[in-house]
């Protein structure tokens, strides 16, 4: 008979989310590989891998064989808001469902501000039929996205696809098929006056923190067919200063945005955001982590792991992503 703790225990570290579909498509992966929602007293020596999603600080170093920490979500900020986070390999979430996901958001929000979606609900509110005798092509809108890690890449990918002019800009050099790359400080003027649309898929670390703020708009081109530039974070609520987009849009500088993530979550009731004219919000709903397309991968690298082979997608710890 094999002995069910063996490979060691898994534990699931989650905060406000429910744990029930993961312990039940973990209980089906892994069925060698017991899984516990918290560790056996002081120092739990059976548990290998933690799966966390924003883990209460503390937890992790109360396990002295943890051999790797996994991500739930596609940022991996949470993960480090422990100061006491054990030194050991951490494994970014990466899923062709995840990636996929995110990039029909960014195609949904790109071709809705494009086509002049919240104009024309703002006219179905007001009953205003006006009919727009010109209608802008893809080909005269450029598309700046700021982070061309693996959601960034495909999602400019799909941009191209349909028909849109693209730009991207990341912390290190990229060449990426059909897209003018940017990096770095030297690189991040041009970016910025070389788009229409900016879309925000950065990892959040000390250097990006706060990044979008009213420097960063003023920077932007206003040369477009939208007049000003519009917005769309779909990386991390950190990223933004919030009373600066409020400006922003209300100078001028931002003609639209579309924020799906917020500095604190869930927004306030009272968020000056709910009802700003200018504003589309998304409940953090880009690209959701689905247990049956990330339990599988994530488990086959614990067995992988467990037989000497290396971890893939980890998380450099120096760059915080």
């Amino acid at each position: 008979m094999t002995d069910n703790t063996q490979k060691g225990r898994i534990l699931l570290a989650l905060t406000g989310w429910s744990p029930d579909f993961w312990l039940d498509g973990f209980g089906k992966a892994a069925p060698d590989r017991p899984v516990t929602l918290e560790p056996d007293g002081e120092a739990d020596p059976s548990i290998h891998y933690a799966v966390v999603w924003k883990q209460p600080p503390g937890l992790l170093s109360k396990l002295p064989n943890l051999k790797a920490i996994f991500s739930l979500g596609a940022g991996v900020d949470h993960v480090f808001n422990d100061p006491d986070l054990p030194e050991v390999p951490i494994v970014r979430v990466v899923s062709p469902d995840l990636t996929t996901r995110m990039s029909e958001y960014v195609a949904w929000q790109v071709l809705d501000h494009h086509r002049l979606g919240p104009r024309y609900r703002a006219q179905q509110v007001e009953r205003v039929w006006h009919e727009d005798r010109e209608q802008r092509a893809a080909a005269d809108i450029t598309v700046g996205i700021m982070g061309l890690g693996e959601l960034g890449s495909d999602a400019a990918a799909k941009l191209r696809v349909l028909g849109f002019q693209v730009s991207g800009w990341a912390r290190t050099q990229k060449q990426l098929d059909g897209v003018t790359c940017y990096a770095g400080a030297d690189g991040l003027s041009p970016f910025l006056a070389s788009a229409d649309i900016f879309v925000v898929l950065l990892p959040l670390t000390p250097e990006t923190r706060n990044i979008l703020n009213r420097d960063l708009f003023a920077r932007m081109s206003k040369r477009g067919p939208l007049g000003a530039p519009v917005l769309i974070n779909a990386g991390r609520g950190g990223l933004q200063n919030e009373a600066d987009i409020l400006a922003a849009l209300d100078e001028g500088l931002l003609s639209a945005v579309t924020l799906d993530v917020f500095q604190q979550e869930p927004l306030a009731p009272n968020s000056p955001f709910w009802s700003h004219p200018k504003v589309t919000i998304t409940p953090h709903a880009a690209a959701a982590s689905v247990p049956s397309s990330l339990i599988g991968p994530m488990v086959a690298q614990m067995d992988a792991h467990d037989r000497g082979e290396k971890l893939i997608n980890l998380v450099d710890r120096k760059a915080g992503y």
